[in-house]
């Protein structure tokens, strides 16, 4: 019996370290998405606000945070006028790119000389 206690706890700590987890990784020196996609900024986005919307958001596609996601060291959550919610890294919110077809493309980097990949 003790030694299922202490399995379950193990698992109860596994749990809450897996949602502790950063919304994206660093690969290659800048930030992707869980899938490999790489992240990109939007230089017309204000501090901690997306100016993304509509034909921008479908092709730039914002990261997208859970209802319930909170703020954590340098990740932030942004609100976006729909009430769905993105993540953001130092104030900057972040989106993956429609023309970005592959883990680790970086098509996006410099369109419209107002995008570039995030790191």
């Amino acid at each position: 019996m003790k030694s299922l206690g202490l399995g379950m706890i193990v698992l109860a700590m596994s749990a809450s370290a897996a949602l502790a987890a950063e919304p994206a990784k660093m690969a290659g020196g800048m930030w992707t998405d869980a899938s490999g996609m790489t992240l990109y900024t939007f230089d017309k986005d204000a501090d901690g606000k997306s100016n993304c919307y509509d034909k921008c958001a479908t092709n730039w596609p914002p990261l997208k945070a859970d209802a319930g996601a909170a703020a954590e060291g340098k990740w932030t959550v942004v609100e976006r006028k729909d009430g769905s919610k993105m993540w953001a890294y130092e104030g900057k919110p972040l989106y993956t790119f429609i023309g970005d077809k592959k883990a680790g493309d970086a098509t996006g980097d410099g369109k419209a000389g107002a995008w570039h990949i995030a790191k």
